[in-house]
């Protein structure tokens, strides 16, 4: 459930940029099943994780060290917050943050990929 709403999130806060860039025009009609994309949505979270997630790398590694990926869920859990109206004190965000990079972590190298991201994101 948590997951579903971080891809709500995820797209409500970068369709904007999406739609400037040409990218993804609206992730209900898409219906490809591959790998790359998935499903309905997984498309959409996809395009976005590409999109951002550069913004988010600070390094600019090509992987999120907890740092980055703690600032990219904090950011998406409060554009879920202020769509869903319910808060949570910061302290709850950044334990849930933390908890969340360690699930997103699925070899335990210390570091999340963008394929990670996106298994983590659509619950692969």
């Amino acid at each position: 459930m948590v997951r579903v709403g971080l891809c709500v999130a995820a797209l409500s806060l970068a369709t904007p940029v999406l739609a400037a860039q040409g990218g993804v025009q609206n992730s209900t009609n898409q219906s490809s099943g591959n790998a790359s994309g998935g499903a309905g949505g997984n498309a959409a979270v996809v395009a976005i994780v590409n999109s951002e997630f550069p913004a988010y790398d600070a390094n600019g590694s090509g992987l999120l060290e907890q740092p980055e990926f703690v600032k990219w869920m904090i950011a998406l859990k409060d554009q879920e917050m202020k769509a869903t109206g319910r808060a949570l004190p910061a302290s709850e965000i950044s334990a849930w943050a933390a908890g969340a990079f360690t699930s997103a972590d699925a070899d335990g190298d210390g570091q999340v990929s963008k394929t990670e991201l996106i298994a983590y994101l659509t619950g692969r």
